[in-house]
């Protein structure tokens, strides 16, 4: 069975091309003014307190620091909503710890 009859061999090349000629119109259309320079992305401290204002102003100050506070807060909660839903399953009757896997 062909998925490509014999005269679509010429229309599949120019619907290809007309869809990337699609992806770029938001690039002539849309970003046709002058290039932006020196944009600084700041996180607003006006409004919070607490460890929120901590993070917000490591964010503003060291960013490496605050990669390495996203990192270590992602492997904790990941960590812990693993345990609790271990403990969840383990709960209502699903042993995945003696799991025998089964593959062919």
């Amino acid at each position: 069975m062909r998925l490509v009859p014999k005269r679509g061999r010429l229309l599949t090349p120019i619907v290809g091309l007309l869809g990337m000629a699609v992806g770029w119109i938001p690039d002539w259309v849309w970003a046709g003014g002058e290039k932006a320079t020196n944009l600084v992305v700041v996180a607003d401290t006006r409004r919070v307190s607490g460890i929120m204002k901590y993070f917000a102003n490591l964010y503003n100050t060291n960013t490496l620091l605050f990669a390495v506070w996203a990192v270590v807060l992602t492997v904790l909660f990941g960590a812990l909503l693993g345990l609790l839903m271990d403990w969840l399953m383990s709960r209502t009757g699903i042993d995945l710890k003696t799991r025998k896997i089964i593959e062919h």
